[in-house]
């Protein structure tokens, strides 16, 4: 499960709960859709997914919902708050339905099959409800729809990979992108909706996923992210025979089809990354010394209500693992505040173990129940809001020291950086991320370089979340 940030860091990165529409050549379509992604990075890739489906039935994505023939929102059930937002979306869409005579809206993603009879029936705020694993039939939806019908497909599948899907990277900035690499969930955390909204775990076969990374290359993409609920689990067993090939294996494959490509991968769970993955990391220097390395709770009593498998003695040796294997490694958290029976003893459990591991920054939230979960069915949500909150505030705030204490000690290091693009904050500096997903900013000052190019940075100073640096010429 990949959470969404409550904080303010990587404030130059692509990361946070907010939506990412897609734009293109306005004139070259006759009709036009619009979309917003919310959630994880799964749901972006899944986006550029069914923007290549629509573009294969003549539609141009535009950045103007008053454009659209066609609004879709790709949704979240993490969170309350995620759903909420795409409620509010909804109810000014409805609005602007009321004003355009044709225009269909559609909920797709996590959302889909446990709302579908509220945004159909009750609320009337759709016309077409997808779920992640049939995309494929947006055609007939929309087909349907335009009807005057409701159209409805949130069956899941255990096969489904969209395999065979070239993604469009409307968003992209041309430098980094996503690649999927299977669906689904095995992992029953009792938290977690995902197993529920997105099926079981299978995996893409291994040639296409390199087939689409080697594309991305010779096209002039500098960084892939290989996606999955739960990488480190990738299995994939070809119908012709032979070996499997697992994440270890398949990491390495991407890795070699050149030193130029970085690679980077999201997200882990601690039972599943093994030593292979490590020194397969440690063999090649563009895969990326990064770990996103989920803890949850710094609790082994609290864990073992999250059924995540693991004790906080155990996590921190795998940590431990990491750091002698890959010293350089910069690792990244989810912590969950509140959940079910958490005592106070718990919660400085969880403090305590963010010290010890040290993250470079993490993605925290306090406990929200979700419908349908293990944790709703079976523990009452009993830690009050307040308490909930005031711990979060605790997590944040020593977060934001580890964060500054790990930049600061990044003062006077320099990184190999990949530019990403311009400064969101100075069109005069750069910003791009070194191998440990630090952002970094720094001043154009060497004429002809542009996005994916990589440089030598010096850092000079830092914030909290960014390291602020100069070019190194020599």
């Amino acid at each position: 499960m990949h959470t969404l940030t409550t904080d303010k860091q990587h404030d130059e990165s692509r990361q946070g709960e907010s939506f990412a529409p897609f734009a293109a050549d306005p004139n070259r379509y006759d009709r036009h859709f619009y979309i917003e992604s919310y959630g994880c990075q799964m749901n972006f890739a899944d986006s550029e997914v069914v923007a290549s489906i629509l573009q294969d039935q003549g539609y141009g994505a535009t950045r103007q919902p008053d454009q659209a023939d066609l609004i879709l929102l790709n949704t979240c059930s993490i969170r309350e708050k995620a759903e909420q937002t795409v409620r509010k979306r909804l109810t000014e869409f409805k609005q602007l339905k009321r004003e355009k005579k044709g225009l269909l809206i559609g909920v797709l993603g996590c959302m889909a099959e446990r709302l579908k009879s509220k945004f159909l029936e009750e609320e009337r705020l759709v016309d077409i409800v997808v779920g992640p694993d049939a995309y494929r039939t947006l055609p007939q939806l929309i087909e349907e729809a335009g009807t005057g019908q409701k159209a409805v497909n949130v069956l899941l599948s255990r096969e489904e990979t969209y395999a065979d899907i070239a993604p469009v990277r409307l968003g992209s900035n041309g430098v980094s992108a996503f690649v999927s690499i299977m669906r689904g969930c095995n992992n029953m955390c009792s938290f977690c909706v995902v197993p529920f909204t997105r099926g079981r775990e299978r995996s893409r076969d291994d040639r296409s996923i390199l087939a689409e990374c080697l594309d991305l290359f010779q096209k002039g993409y500098r960084e892939v992210t290989l996606l999955g609920q739960n990488v480190d689990s990738y299995h994939f067993t070809p119908e012709s025979g032979g070996s499997a090939v697992h994440f270890a294996a398949l990491l390495e494959q991407v890795a070699r089809i050149s030193p130029l490509l970085r690679i980077r991968f999201s997200t882990s769970h601690p039972k599943d990354i093994t030593d292979e993955v490590l020194h397969t990391m440690a063999r090649y220097p563009n895969i990326c010394r990064y770990i996103h390395l989920p803890v949850q709770s710094g609790s082994s009593r609290v864990l073992q209500l999250m059924n995540r498998t693991y004790t906080r003695e155990w996590y921190k040796a795998k940590v431990d693992r990491i750091r002698e294997i890959l010293p350089d490694c910069g690792i990244s958290s989810d912590i969950i505040a509140g959940f079910c029976t958490e005592t106070e003893a718990d919660h400085q459990d969880t403090l305590d173990i963010m010290q010890y591991s040290r993250y470079d920054f993490s993605y925290m939230f306090f406990y929200s129940e979700r419908p349908g979960t293990l944790a709703q069915r079976r523990y009452a949500d009993d830690v009050p809001e307040s308490i909930k909150k005031a711990r979060l505030q605790q997590i944040v705030a020593l977060q934001n020291e580890l964060s500054l204490i790990s930049n600061r000690q990044d003062i006077g290091k320099v990184f190999e950086v990949l530019i990403e693009g311009d400064s969101k904050r100075d069109e005069q500096s750069w910003m791009g991320r070194n191998s440990q997903n630090k952002v970094l900013v720094f001043p154009k000052t060497v004429p002809g370089l542009k996005r994916g190019d990589y440089v030598q940075v010096k850092v000079d100073q830092c914030t909290q979340a960014t390291l602020l640096g100069s070019l190194v010429t020599e």
